[in-house]
């Protein structure tokens, strides 16, 4: 079965310039024009709410491009691949090489109980809440908030930690420094060409990209029947298939996602350009997928799932009734 799914998987990596750059250029107009008009019509609040939402996908868009960028997956050659990687870090707020160096991490221990320091979103084991003291059960309770995480977790990943990402010394500090000074360019050229106006409109488009981000990052690797485990039993290929979600939230959503919903097979394959992610999960066999794909009312109901059980083998909420002196989970 997963020689049937490498194969599949690889007739749609094949990448093509001319489709990377209709992705590359077209969603950089989009961005443009949603960001000019959006400040044109700051008076008009309705129409201007609109551009708002138009622009902040158009910055996840980016990101995603930046993303394939990182896998050498949206041009044919990796030079090219790299300076547009480069160069969309600047809207995307995120500084390439040290993004591409993380993001590589993250690929690598998928999956892995004792390397849960590469994922996105941090998971606690329920046995390993029951030993926690009361300030870190705090601490976790106001993490896995949703209204905390998709609001202050994406303000804080984006405005805040990813102008000095983990792990940037061992990437090398430099190109942080250069992308920081490149942004605080932009945001003047903004300024220069717009005013506050679009600077204003900028602002709000980014603090709901990051909200549309987190909300993608959380849902990727966290529902029910996701896969953890610990070596020497961890199985690379379940983490990838069935530890990474298959997202069907609508065409728009994939327009404006750039077809990143579909990551088990984007973790399977990451060699998939996301111009052909969609068309590749549209063709898999029924057989052959990993786990039932999730809609949107699975997709919000998945925000209560915050432990993973390992005895169970899945995500649970948190426990109903848990007394300080519980050491092991409830039967």
């Amino acid at each position: 079965m997963a020689m049937t799914i490498r194969d599949h998987t690889r007739a749609y990596c094949g990448k093509s310039d001319l489709l990377g750059a209709l992705s590359f250029f077209g969603t950089m107009v989009v961005y443009v024009a949603a960001l000019g008009f959006g400040a044109a019509m700051i008076k008009a609040p309705l129409i201007c709410a609109g551009l708002v939402v138009i622009l902040a996908f158009a910055s996840v868009r980016l990101y995603v491009l930046q993303h394939d960028c990182g896998h050498h997956a949206l041009f044919r050659a990796r030079r090219l691949n790299d300076l547009a990687g480069h160069l969309l870090s600047v809207p995307s707020l995120t500084p390439y090489r040290v993004m591409q160096y993380n993001h590589n991490l993250h690929h690598a221990y998928l999956g892995n109980l004792d390397h849960r320091e590469t994922t996105e979103v941090y998971t606690m084991t329920l046995a390993e809440w029951h030993a926690a003291p009361v300030w870190r059960r705090a601490w976790y309770r106001l993490y896995r908030n949703p209204a905390i995480m998709l609001t202050l977790g994406g303000i804080y990943a984006y405005f805040i930690a990813y102008r000095w990402p983990r792990n940037t010394m061992k990437v090398g500090p430099w190109g942080v420094v250069a992308h920081n000074i490149a942004l605080a360019g932009f945001l003047t050229a903004i300024w220069w060409a717009l005013g506050w106006d679009g600077l204003l409109v900028w602002t709000l488009s980014a603090v709901l990209a990051g909200v549309i981000g987190v909300f993608l990052v959380y849902l990727q690797h966290n529902f029910e029947d996701t896969y953890w485990d610990r070596k020497p039993d961890l199985d690379f290929r379940r983490a990838t298939l069935e530890g990474s979600s298959s997202l069907d939230l609508g065409w728009l959503w994939d327009l404006g996602t750039g077809n990143i919903a579909y990551h088990d097979l984007h973790h399977f394959n990451p060699g998939i350009p996301s111009y052909r992610l969609r068309r590749c999960q549209r063709a898999l066999p029924e057989a052959l997928k990993g786990h039932e794909v999730i809609r949107w009312p699975e997709a919000v109901a998945s925000f209560r799932l915050k432990l993973w059980d390992e005895a169970q083998q899945k995500l649970v909420p948190f426990p109903r009734v848990a007394s300080a002196q519980e050491t092991v989970p409830a039967e």
